[in-house]
């Protein structure tokens, strides 16, 4: 069922802010190997979008997936226990945060390759539908990705068959450090227009219009229209990785930064609600965070011993030695 509740929309928006604060937090500890790509700054994007989604679409994300597995409505504590490499995580501690996954909720993966999620969630879809299932997907990607060819062709493709894609564009002004002025020639738009699909700009930090947007695009494809794009103009208020908290890397003015980080996506919700109400979510996503960082850390690791177990989706472990 699709949500427009005002309030629900600000409890995603903050659940992700303050989720993605602790596992920067945990990253500092010692506690996430590996670091993390964080979400800060782009929260309405994956709240509004799911929003507009019911419970048995299809979502796939990118390296910078948690709010998206988060706004899907997997579970918290299993999501922190995943990014912290345990066995109760959603993927046993194997997928860490650039690949989670959570199938009960319909988010077929984060995906560290740039582009591969768009196309996986088309035939994915594609499939679905040709077996009668009522579903659409939603698949996110960033400014860097729209010069991908395996996104383009997955383009091709949903335009083609009239596969109920939402293809979402979370465009943060960098492809890492790349500005996008300087790696985009045309524009995102038109790469749709180049297939026949419709695209539709939208302010990436306003939760509201982003649900409202997808909603509409979601009604339409539902309803046979094929895919579409949107462009969620957005910013990223952190590091590209959490790697760049040591390495200070400095191609982003301080003045822009400043700027990106005033319209704050936790913020432009939450003056919707009455202060009372705000404060109440507030509390209760810290209490959820508390509960799910306790979780994860008395978690146990996995067992070396099972390392070469879960390859394969046939049951199989994989094979050791020569021969």
């Amino acid at each position: 069922m699709t949500d427009s509740d005002p309030v629900r929309l600000y409890r995603t928006v903050r659940l992700i802010r303050r989720f993605e604060e602790r596992a920067i937090d945990l990253v500092r500890a010692g506690e996430i190997v590996g670091g993390i790509h964080p979400y800060l700054g782009q929260e309405g994007i994956a709240a509004g979008v799911c929003a507009a989604l019911r419970d048995g679409d299809l979502v796939t994300g990118t390296h910078r997936g948690h709010g998206h597995v988060l706004a899907k409505g997997a579970d918290p504590a299993r999501m922190l226990a995943e990014l912290c490499g345990r066995v109760t995580g959603l993927n046993r501690g194997r997928g860490g945060s650039m690949h989670a996954a959570d199938l009960g909720v319909g988010v077929l993966g984060a995906n560290a390759i740039v582009g591969a999620a768009g196309a996986i969630l088309t035939g994915a879809v594609w499939a679905r539908r040709r077996r009668g299932d009522d579903l659409v997907g939603a698949t996110f990607f960033g400014d860097g990705a729209v010069n991908e060819g395996m996104l383009l062709e997955a383009f091709n493709l949903a335009a083609l068959w009239r596969v109920p894609v939402l293809f979402v564009c979370e465009n943060n002004g960098y492809a890492t450090t790349m500005p996008v002025a300087g790696a985009v020639a045309g524009t995102i738009a038109g790469r749709a227009a180049a297939f026949g699909m419709p695209a539709t700009a939208v302010d990436g930090q306003d939760p509201e219009e982003v649900r409202a947007t997808c909603a509409a695009a979601v009604a339409r494809m539902r309803a046979g229209g094929g895919p579409e794009l949107v462009e969620a103009r957005t910013y990223r208020f952190d590091a590209h990785h959490t790697f760049e908290h040591r390495v200070r890397l400095d191609y982003r003015p301080p003045e822009e930064v400043a700027a990106g980080r005033s319209r704050d996506p936790v913020d432009i919700q939450g003056a919707r609600l009455p202060l009372s109400v705000r404060e109440s979510v507030d509390a209760e996503v810290e209490a959820v965070l508390d509960a799910a960082v306790g979780y994860a850390l008395a978690s146990p690791a996995p067992d070396p011993a099972t390392a070469l177990e879960h390859l394969y989706a046939s049951g199989l472990t994989a094979r050791t030695g020569g021969g």
